[in-house]
């Protein structure tokens, strides 16, 4: 990012920004906002490059989902909420498909903020109402960033509080966020920007039964394109579009929010799920499961063509996928413990044998990218570890990043990687006794619970499992129920699960829920409890990063810290997305890199639809 009046004042004349000078600072007006460099679309853009602006409306979106529901409030502690339940609800700004960490008025015509970026000010679109037909105002923005803090997850509302202290509406459409001068400003705006807008008047109609924390199954009312139509606990949810959404005209919705109806089936378990999808229960079918993708869409709607099994380029980072440990619990503390179970895990055999040779090996948090750590560090990257002095290990410098460890492919066990686990173990004081079992000094049983809740992982971990034990672990697999799943993640009563850390191409402050101090022992989003000096400092630089070879260069060198803890057993990931669905739904040419566009920028073909249901394909 360019620092100074005169080259701040070129690109934002390039952008078509209007800049208002004060006495002091450079009021900056703008449509949309861009963590680093240019927007993409100018002010008064037609529409998304990615979109077909005269996509047919109507016709339904059908898709599945696996267990069961007990509320339609997606921001409750306790139960688990619905498929799809936020999606009534709006954002001041909403994201860019083909542009990273770019944002553009949605529910906010424009934003106007100092060249500091102590503040930022929405001015809402005056048109914009909520599905009851009562106005959004600067009000319910308030309300909405306050409810959060005060009824929203812990890990959450602590560290919003420290960053922005004060949010205040100027007058019924202009809202006014203040940013804590103790903290960097990166990811400020863009936080309280993608805030979901709720209606003050309806959480205050019954604020006692109208809790954020607490599950319900009125969804209330949001300003977004489709409302709650109905539902059936543990079935069925469907929404419908709102013949009365006030956004419609706006450019940032041309092509989009396509279907008359959003249906989603529930099922038992992931079998009934594909033979659901097989009768035409639903429609479309996200596919994660690489055996499903490999072996079952081998049925007769595939063979004549109604059925199109599809791979779309995604190029998102991959998300993090792997097996996490709890650091909060004492077995974890050893570092040699953790190498150890890594080299329990075979992903060559498990890919080869299990998973038809579909995936790749992930190594990197950011794997595939610019921001992936590699070989020894180097240049601007070496200077930000070599700054972190004795808060990291010497090795860090002087060895490659670490990488996932490779693995033989003819049987599950790999005896060369189990006899170097074993031996880590020994150094670590689990010896092994006379049966079989490791223990330490104290007596005490080296004991690995890895906690599950889908069938489909179970074969994939119960080879890993074995090694384990195969090792003098008294390791177990305990697959529970959904609820009882979600109840354990959130307390972290767990030794071992699978995870996936979501990854952006710009990240920011959302790394302090992933891997900071500061919520560690309770934030979701960080399973792992992971708590370093290093790590904390790293995230600081990322956060304040105000240029990309910054930004880079402190999140290679976080991404190399991370894997050297050693926290997390890497496993598998895909630079593509796996979608099936019946032919009646068509997709812009030039899908967007960042989203396969499914839910919001697809259509259904009506002919071909009507096509379908007269052959009797579909009911």
């Amino acid at each position: 990012m360019l620092h100074g009046a005169f080259f701040l004042s070129v690109i934002l004349l390039l952008l078509g920004f209007s800049i208002q000078a004060r006495a002091d600072e450079v009021i900056i007006k703008s449509h949309g906002f861009a963590e680093f460099g240019e927007l993409k679309y100018p002010e008064g853009f037609e529409h998304f490059d990615y979109v077909n602006p005269d996509a047919p409306k109507g016709g339904e979106m059908s898709i599945s989902a696996v267990g069961t529901f007990d509320s339609m409030n997606p921001f409750t502690r306790k139960g688990r909420a619905g498929a799809l339940a936020s999606y009534h609800l709006e954002s001041l700004l909403v994201e860019s498909y083909d542009e990273p960490g770019s944002y553009y008025g949605l529910i906010a015509e424009s934003l106007e903020y100092p060249e500091s970026q102590d503040w930022v000010i929405f001015n809402l679109r005056p048109e914009a109402r909520f599905s009851d037909g009562t106005p959004v105002t600067a009000e319910d923005v308030v309300f909405s960033h306050n409810i959060l803090l005060d009824q929203g997850l812990q890990s959450y509302a602590e560290a919003v509080r420290k960053r922005i202290p004060k949010a205040e509406a100027l007058d019924s459409h202009r809202v006014k966020f203040y940013f804590s001068p103790d903290f960097p400003r990166r990811a400020m705006i863009t936080q309280v920007g993608g805030t979901p807008v709720f209606s003050k008047a309806w959480f205050d109609a019954d604020p006692e039964n109208r809790r954020l924390d607490e599950p319900r199954l009125d969804p209330g009312i949001g300003s977004g394109p489709y409302v709650l139509d109905s539902f059936n606990v543990n079935q069925r949810i469907v929404y419908q579009r709102n013949p009365d959404y006030w956004g419609w005209h706006l450019n940032v919705n041309k092509g989009r929010h396509n279907y008359d109806r959003l249906r989603i089936e529930y099922f038992g378990d992931a079998i009934a799920a594909m033979e659901g999808f097989k009768a035409g229960v639903y429609t479309l079918r996200t596919e994660n499961n690489s055996k499903n993708w490999a072996t079952a869409y081998e049925f007769d709607a595939v063979s004549r063509g109604d059925v199109i099994k599809d791979e779309i380029p995604d190029g998102n980072v991959p998300a993090a996928n792997g097996f996490v440990m709890n650091l909060l619990r004492p077995v974890f503390q050893d570092i040699r413990v953790r190498e150890a179970v890594q080299l329990a895990y075979n992903f060559e055999w498990t890919n080869e044998s299990l998973q038809y040779g579909l995936f790749r090996h992930r190594s990197s948090f950011w794997q595939d990218t610019a921001l992936e750590a590699k070989d020894l560090p180097t240049g601007l990257e070496k200077e930000v570890l070599e700054a972190l002095g004795d808060q990291i290990d010497p090795s860090i410098l002087t060895e490659p990043a670490v990488m996932a460890h490779s693995s033989k492919p003819e049987r599950p066990s790999d005896r060369r990687n189990l006899r170097r686990a074993m031996k880590l173990l020994d150094e670590a004081g689990w010896i092994v006794g006379n049966d079989g079992i490791r223990r330490n000094a104290a007596g005490e049983v080296l004991k690995i619970e890895f906690l599950l809740d889908s069938p489909v992982l179970e074969r994939i971990v119960q080879p890993f499992i074995t090694n384990l034990q195969t090792m003098g672990i008294e390791a177990v697999l305990n697959r529970v129920d959904f609820a009882q799943y979600t109840s354990r993640r959130r307390e972290k009563d767990f030794d071992m699960v699978s995870f996936a850390y979501p990854k952006s191409l710009e990240p920011s402050t959302g790394l302090y829920q992933q891997f900071g101090s500061e919520a560690h022992q309770y934030s979701v989003f960080n399973p792992a409890g992971l708590a370093d000096p290093a790590v904390d400092a790293l995230i600081g630089n990322i956060v304040k990063a105000t240029t990309q070879e910054d930004l880079y260069a402190n999140t290679r060198a976080l991404d190399r810290v991370l894997r050297a803890k050693r926290f997390m057993v890497p496993t598998w990931y895909l630079d593509v997305s796996w979608l099936a669905y019946w032919r009646m739904y068509e997709y812009p040419e030039n899908l967007p890199p960042f989203s396969s566009g499914w839910l919001d920028i697809w259509w259904v073909n009506g002919d071909k639809e009507a096509d379908l249901k007269a052959s009797g394909a579909l009911r």
